[in-house]
């Protein structure tokens, strides 16, 4: 996609008066890691955050990993899903942290894409973005910040898919992650439109997914369908935690503007108490869930994006009285102490797996933005839900 170099310099200018400096693109735009050649180190001091759940403790920590990565921002813009992943989270940065500093840099950032979603039509991957375009419209209500994913939208229903998401085998969004991508831009566009068709839509193509990658024994879903029958060094089957994890953020942003007397709520509702009820169950001792599930001595260190977000949608949970507090209260309180043990006393965000489909290997001081990105959104629902 080309950028407007006219807006590309605005959004330079605007986040440099703001006292930011964007560094160099990234040698591949999912990685905040600084411009190519530079290295972080391997080892570094942690941050020391305190894990109470108190506004200021919480609001502390939020701006020290928040303002670390906005300073570390591409230019040009990017509307790849992994930075999508980050502006939802910098959309949700509560206000008493840097009154609107994040939500303004993501307007920037719009600007600069022209409000437009990725080359792909049809593709999550390319319609992620469209989360922060929503977002900004609610704000706004600007219609030209949605009018190109409406667009897109449009066309998708009511043209034939060339994936043919009918065949029950070969969904539109045949990977799990997906649901995070582009439900919640479907269910944002009901809102804004007051046209029910983005749901209908919505709800048909999660449930060709659920169909076929949701255990309904276990309660989590398989990467794809490649890893149905794939299964860890236990001999328990591969569930990926930040598969699951996205998934069950998609399930929080489509409950967040579902109306309340919505008959597609309830279904979505019991999903995250099915898939809450089990990630707690194997919660780790540290609060975090490690890349694969179902066998933790196969994997040394936590994953923080999947943990991150799983830590979310349980803390939506509580807070929309969907999950009981005294049940669940105490695993969100555990897994924010375990996701301070990550940050650096710069502000990184570490134990991080790359772009992937399945548990992998990393390291301690790996970092991606859409960590960072389910980070603050975690951070944003456990300060909603401090008493």
């Amino acid at each position: 996609m080309k950028v407007i170099p006219a807006f590309a310099i605005s959004v330079a200018l605007v986040l440099l008066r703001s006292g930011l400096c964007f560094g160099q693109t990234a040698a591949r735009p999912e990685v905040h890691t600084a411009s190519p050649g530079d290295t972080l180190p391997t080892h570094g001091p942690l941050a020391h955050l305190s894990p109470k759940l108190s506004h200021r403790d919480i609001i502390k920590a939020v701006r020290l990993v928040a303002d670390w990565q906005l300073t570390r921002m591409p230019l040009p813009a990017q509307y790849d899903w992994t930075w999508a992943a980050l502006y939802d989270g910098f959309m949700a940065v509560p206000h008493n942290v840097n009154v609107d500093k994040y939500q303004r840099a993501m307007k920037q950032v719009g600007k600069a894409l022209n409000w437009q979603p990725g080359p792909r039509p049809t593709h999550a991957d390319d319609q992620a973005v469209g989360q922060m375009y929503m977002e900004q419209y609610f704000i706004h209500k600007d219609p030209r910040m949605i009018a190109a994913m409406r667009a897109e939208l449009d066309a998708e229903i009511t043209t034939p898919d060339p994936s043919n998401s009918s065949d029950p085998k070969n969904p539109l969004w045949w990977w799990c992650d997906a649901l995070f991508m582009a439900p919640p831009v479907f269910a944002d566009m009901s809102k804004a439109t007051g046209d029910p068709k983005y749901l209908a839509y919505m709800d048909r193509e999660w449930q060709f997914t659920t169909n076929l990658l949701y255990d309904h024994s276990r309660h989590l879903y398989s990467r794809d369908a490649t890893f149905i029958d794939k299964h860890e060094k236990n001999g328990e089957k591969i569930f990926w935690s930040r598969g699951n994890g996205w998934v069950m953020g998609g399930i929080v942003r489509v409950l967040k503007v579902l109306p309340a007397d919505s008959p597609l709520r309830p279904k979505y509702v019991e999903l995250l108490k099915e898939m809450a009820s089990e990630m707690v169950s194997i919660q780790g001792s540290d609060g975090l869930w490690r890349p694969g599930l179902l066998d933790a001595d196969s994997y040394p260190l936590p994953e923080i994006s999947g943990s991150a977000f799983i830590t979310y949608a349980i803390a939506y949970g509580v807070n929309e009285g969907i999950l009981d507090r005294a049940t669940y209260w105490p695993a969100v309180r555990k897994a924010w102490a375990g996701t301070l043990s990550h940050v650096y006393a710069d502000g990184r965000l570490g134990s991080i797996q790359p772009v992937g489909a399945a548990p992998g290997a990393y390291t301690e001081t790996s970092s991606y933005v859409y960590g960072v990105g389910a980070w603050l959104l975690a951070a944003e629902e456990i300060e909603r839900g401090v008493k």
